[in-house]
């Protein structure tokens, strides 16, 4: 039965002693600390070595006030913060041996609130000898993000000398939180080369299409009086790469970097497009044809799901006023030169 379930007429008399450190007692009902803990049940069910009328338990090496805290806790399921400040240690040590979920969950929350510099490879320990996995991650991001600082705490002094295993999991942590951050910033960088690619082929279908105001649709003339589109600063680029692809001699040796930078854009877009009969953009046909006749390369078929797979997740999370607000492509880059380069080899 809960202790909750007890009407305050109907809560019976203590029947049990909680002897503390010190020989303070504390009464208690068998009732709810059996209904709280199955560890106090188990210990309130075995034959006492002396027989007595009186039942006692004893729980030791805690303070007495912290003890107290902790029956109120049993039957009332309440901790004040004040409580939690001055005794959460104990009570989380407490919440562990017993096996008392609610109040393990409250220390840790608790006790995660109170960290701070000095406290954090101490708190560090008693959250790994508790088990307690989120008090314990929180300390070792904060030691991690202050390193420096916390080698100076006299907790940090201490773990050197009689913890090197604790030491080395803190070490480890911090060298994978490192490699998680160039992870993260790497893969930031190849996801806005990839986003910046899929806006250059958008700018190829509406120049090819619509024209813009430097080039025309494929056979036609420019209009002077079209305005500049949405995405005119990379388009403006696209446009200047397809007037200088279309006059220069050099491509024709495959000498010219920028008409090798078109080639790869146009193939590009080739393997993206899904209507190569109706598509105006000069030589998808042929690209289509020559992968059905060759195929592609790993590397050139692993470009082309990443740039599709980045162009769906960027029209699924942006709405339509951010979209216009994407990183808009350089095609002069030298990260989108090589980029570009790499994956045509």
């Amino acid at each position: 039965m809960s202790p909750n379930n007890f009407d305050a007429g109907e809560m019976p008399e203590f029947d049990i002693q909680i002897i503390t450190s010190g020989g303070h007692r504390i009464p208690a009902h068998s009732t709810v600390l059996a209904s709280a803990s199955s560890v106090l049940e188990s210990i309130l069910v075995r034959p006492q070595k002396k027989r007595s009328s009186e039942k006692t338990i004893r729980i030791l090496g805690v303070p007495c006030d912290a003890v107290s805290v902790f029956v109120q806790f049993l039957s009332s399921f309440k901790c004040t913060k004040e409580q939690m400040k001055k005794h959460g240690i104990h009570l989380l040590a407490l919440s562990h041996v017993y096996l008392v979920p609610q109040l393990k969950q409250r220390c840790t929350k608790g006790l995660a609130e109170q960290l701070t510099i000095e406290n954090a490879v101490d708190m560090l320990q008693l959250a790994r000898l508790c088990d307690a996995p989120d008090l314990y991650l929180k300390c070792l991001k904060l030691i991690s993000t202050n390193f420096k600082r916390v080698e100076k705490s006299e907790g940090w002094k201490f773990l050197l000398d009689h913890d090197p295993q604790l030491e080395l999991e803190i070490l480890q942590f911090m060298d994978e939180a490192d490699s998680r951050k160039k992870r993260t910033r790497r893969h930031r960088r190849e996801q806005n080369l990839y986003l910046q690619l899929s806006e250059a082929i958008d700018c190829i279908e509406h120049i090819c299409t619509e024209g813009c105001t430097s080039v025309g649709p494929c056979g036609e003339e420019p209009c002077t009086k079209k305005l500049p589109c949405s995405k005119f600063k990379t388009c403006q680029g696209v446009q200047l790469l397809i007037r200088h692809f279309a006059t220069c001699k050099r491509r024709v040796n495959g000498g010219c970097l920028r008409c090798k930078r078109m080639w790869q854009l146009l193939r590009l877009h080739s393997s993206i497009c899904d209507q190569p009969d109706e598509c105006r953009v000069p030589l998808c046909r042929q690209f289509k044809e020559k992968v059905q006749r060759k195929g592609d390369d790993g590397l050139w078929k692993s470009l082309v799901e990443k740039v599709v797979s980045a162009r769906a997740l960027s029209s699924l999370s942006l709405p339509k006023r951010k979209r216009e607000e994407e990183p808009k492509m350089n095609l002069h880059h030298h990260q989108v030169r090589s980029f570009l380069t790499t994956q045509c080899h």
